[in-house]
């Protein structure tokens, strides 16, 4: 018979095994040491990760984020050695709509790599796990003008398209309505310039990257990123729309002043940008974006992932406070 003296050492080391295994699962930011324009959606109980490799598109898929690195990455798609999507492949989001994945990228037009010749593009997965089946090329998506950064979402039965437009040396976002997944209709609407001191940092006047996230009470909010990329004043915005509002109303639409979330050296963060929203099984909303571990190192494959909950503040979402870098954060849940 084991006496209750006997039981007490076994529990502590039941209890400290537990808070070994808790403390291994919290967030310690960045997730990589590479990867610019993260993105994160998840199915189920998996999470799918992907972000920019410049000559392919891969995945990688887990069900612990913590553990991100650790999960191997899949190679779903090279691109053809001619053609109008070429290379520069960039900013890949993918997205399950009516039971199949859409991949959308931005890619540049062999033998032209620059803002003239760059576009957003669509491939299909009709199978169950995207780092698996066939991908069927949708080509280019035909936006009025030539573009970067494309996200698609769905509101009030109906969905749209935004996109990073070129408009001479600058940027707008622009949106338009979808017909299908692949095909855009309708007469796109200019919603966001760079109109800000903040956006026009690094000697481009830039607003890119933009995503989707439903407020409370069903409140329209779209983040984009501000200024160029290469400067440490590279940051995420905020363009906000009433529930009810139509999408395709630039009237709808306001600005916020400054920065949701911008370089802070404390925090170890500089120039962060291109982010996305995720959620958790339990709910949760999370926040993906790439920055800097340090000053002055511009736009290359060392900005790396990291990921930061998001509470909202009216109809504002909140993304400040402990970044995960100094001290880890809760995981998602």
């Amino acid at each position: 018979m084991i006496q209750p003296r006997a039981l007490l050492p076994l529990a502590l080391l039941v209890l400290a095994a537990r808070l070994a295994a808790q403390e291994a699962r919290q967030v310690r930011n960045p997730l990589l040491d590479s990867g610019p324009d993260p993105w994160i959606v998840r199915d189920g109980r998996t999470y799918y990760y992907m972000n920019t490799q410049g000559n392919r598109l891969a995945i990688r898929k887990t069900r612990d984020l913590t553990r991100l690195a650790e999960a191997p990455e899949v190679t779903v798609w090279t691109p053809p050695a001619s053609g109008a999507n070429a290379q520069s492949i960039w900013a890949p989001e993918l997205h399950r709509i009516g039971g199949r994945w859409y991949l959308y990228y931005t890619a540049a037009a062999a033998g032209h790599d620059d803002d003239a010749h760059r576009g957003i593009f669509v491939l299909e997965n009709s199978g169950r796990d995207p780092t698996h089946g066939h991908w069927v090329d949708r080509g280019k998506l035909q936006t009025q003008r030539p573009g970067i950064d494309g996200t698609t979402f769905a509101y009030r039965g109906r969905r749209y398209f935004v996109y990073s437009a070129y408009d001479g040396p600058d940027s707008a976002l622009r949106i338009v309505a979808m017909a299908n997944p692949w095909t855009l209709t309708g007469t796109e609407t200019t919603i966001a310039r760079p109109d800000r001191a903040w956006e026009r940092q690094g000697g481009r006047q830039i607003v890119e990257g933009p995503e989707f996230l439903q407020g409370p009470g069903g409140s329209l909010t779209l983040t984009y990123s501000g200024s160029a990329c290469w400067s440490d004043g590279y940051a995420i915005g905020l363009l906000r729309a009433p529930a009810g509002s139509d999408p395709l109303d630039a009237a709808a639409w306001t600005k916020a002043a400054d920065p949701i979330l911008a370089t802070n050296a404390e925090q170890r963060i500089f120039a962060p940008g291109h982010n996305g929203f995720f959620t958790t099984p339990r709910g949760e909303t999370w926040i993906v974006y790439h920055a800097n571990p340090a000053a002055g190192m511009g736009c290359t494959a060392r900005r790396s992932p990291r990921i930061q909950r998001v509470r909202w503040r009216g109809d504002t979402p909140d993304v400040a406070g402990p970044a995960g870098v100094i001290a880890p954060l809760a995981p998602p849940r």
